[in-house]
């Protein structure tokens, strides 16, 4: 492996993407969700710098290209099981869809991948699925955030009982200022995570369909 900066970024965020799960492994929540949205956006950064970076400098090689989309299908994938797993309930049935959709296109194309081998050049990555990809890390450092305004509300008020809640949003509590930044961050931070993570989806599904129109002719039996 020919060892060139936009090479060693592609290795330190394919590296990136276990140490998604390691902060909530080794960190209690909030700190975990501000280590992993952190490193989850310094990771999506560095993605579009390794590609620019190859090509500006003339650096592109086999190695790069090969590990770039595994770097950010590995980040968007553990992203969002750890999203399902650590979400709050009423929003785990709205992400759980738009995250299988994600997770069965990339297993899907990947086998084709797999499958078409030397013409597998058919499948090149197109506009559309760069778009879907930046959606899908847009979405997910989003929603990231949501968790650590939600920590950070159950934090502050050591498990607050939902009369309670709805006390302050209705202003029966005095001086809940701070409080219902909080709870509105969190609100809106999770919807439009959520909003984010469908039209991810929905490119998801527009670029599989074209791979497997793309690949149609190569799958059919002589």
């Amino acid at each position: 492996m020919k060892w060139n900066l936009p090479n060693i970024l592609t290795v330190l965020r394919l590296l990136a993407a276990p140490g998604l799960a390691v902060m909530f492994l080794y960190f209690t929540r909030p700190y975990a969700d501000w280590f992993a949205l952190i490193l989850f956006l310094s990771a999506a950064i560095t993605d579009w710098f390794d590609g620019y970076l190859a090509r500006a400098w003339q650096q592109e090689t086999k190695i790069g290209a090969m590990m770039d989309p595994i770097a950010d299908k590995a980040m968007v994938v553990i992203a969002l099981m750890i999203l399902v797993g650590y979400s709050a309930e009423h929003w785990t049935p709205w992400l759980v869809l738009p995250a299988t959709v994600i997770l069965f296109r990339e297993v899907f194309v990947s086998g084709l991948r797999e499958y078409l081998g030397d013409t597998a050049g058919t499948l090149k990555v197109t506009k559309l699925a760069k778009w879907k990809t930046t959606a899908q890390m847009v979405a997910i450092a989003v929603l990231f955030s949501q968790g650590i305004f939600e920590h950070y509300f159950v934090m502050g008020t050591f498990g607050m009982d939902p009369d309670l809640i709805d006390q302050a949003l209705t202003g029966q509590i005095e001086d809940v200022n701070h409080l219902r930044w909080h709870l509105e961050g969190m609100f809106w931070s999770g919807r439009i995570g959520l909003w984010l993570l469908w039209i991810a989806a929905a490119l998801t599904l527009i670029t599989g369909y074209d791979y497997l129109r793309k690949a149609m002719p190569h799958l059919k039996e002589s």
